[in-house]
C-alpha cells in the first residue's frame, strides 16, 4: 500500500510548492450495485487519499480497491478476485479540474460545482464530468459528490450466472474533508 501511495504523495509534493493545497486520506467512498429484490450489494472505503490545489482546482483522487469493505466477507472476496481483480487492478483513481474554480467564493453554503476529469478504474480510463457540492470552513473544504458509471464501460463483467442481481449501473458516493497543507 505505501508503495502504491508514495509516486501520488511525491507527484502531490512537487505540485505543491508554493500553492495553496489541501488534502485528505481519510475521504469515504462508497458504492451501490443492488438490485430490486435481490441481496443488497454494496460497499465502503475510508482511506481514500485526496489532493486539492485551491489555486487552480486540479484534484487528484486515489482509492486503492482492496480498501472497499463489503458487509459479507464473501462478497468483498468475490469484489476483489472476479470482478474488480484488485490484484492486477489494486487502484481507482481521479484526476480533473473543477470547472471554474474560484477560491474567494468558497463559503459554509454549498455550491454546485462541475468536475471534468479523467476516471481509471480495472485498467481503464475515461473521461467523466460530474457534478458536485462544494464547502469551506476554516481551514477545510469539503467536496461530496454522487454519480454513476457502467461496469462495461470499465470492462467488468458480470457472469451471466449472477447478471440478474447485480445492477450494472453502479451509483458512487464520494465526501472528501479536505485540510489545508501548512
Amino acid at each position: 500500500m505505501k508503495k502504491l501511495l508514495l509516486p501520488f504523495l511525491l507527484l502531490a509534493v512537487s505540485i505543491a510548492f508554493g500553492q495553496t493545497m489541501y488534502m485528505t486520506k481519510s475521504g469515504n467512498m462508497s458504492f451501490e450495485a443492488s438490485q430490486p429484490t435481490f441481496e443488497p450489494i454494496e460497499a465502503k472505503h475510508s482511506a481514500v487519499s485526496a489532493l486539492l490545489n485551491a489555486d487552480t482546482g486540479e484534484l487528484a483522487v486515489l482509492a486503492l480497491v482492496r480498501g472497499f469493505r463489503f458487509p459479507l466477507a464473501l462478497m468483498e472476496e468475490h469484489f476483489n478476485e472476479n470482478y474488480i481483480e484488485s490484484h492486477q487492478y489494486p487502484k481507482t483513481s481521479f484526476k480533473g479540474i473543477i470547472t471554474n474554480f474560484d477560491k474567494n467564493t468558497l463559503s459554509d453554503q454549498p455550491q454546485t460545482i462541475e468536475l471534468a476529469g479523467e476516471l481509471s478504474m480495472h485498467g481503464v480510463t475515461k473521461p467523466i464530468n460530474i457534478s458536485a457540492t462544494i464547502t469551506q470552513t476554516d481551514e477545510r473544504i469539503t467536496l461530496a459528490s454522487s454519480f454513476s458509471v457502467k461496469t462495461s464501460d470499465f470492462g467488468i463483467e458480470i457472469p451471466s450466472l449472477v447478471r440478474k442481481q447485480i445492477n450494472q449501473n453502479v451509483q458512487i458516493e464520494v465526501s472528501l474533508p479536505l485540510q489545508r497543507k501548512q
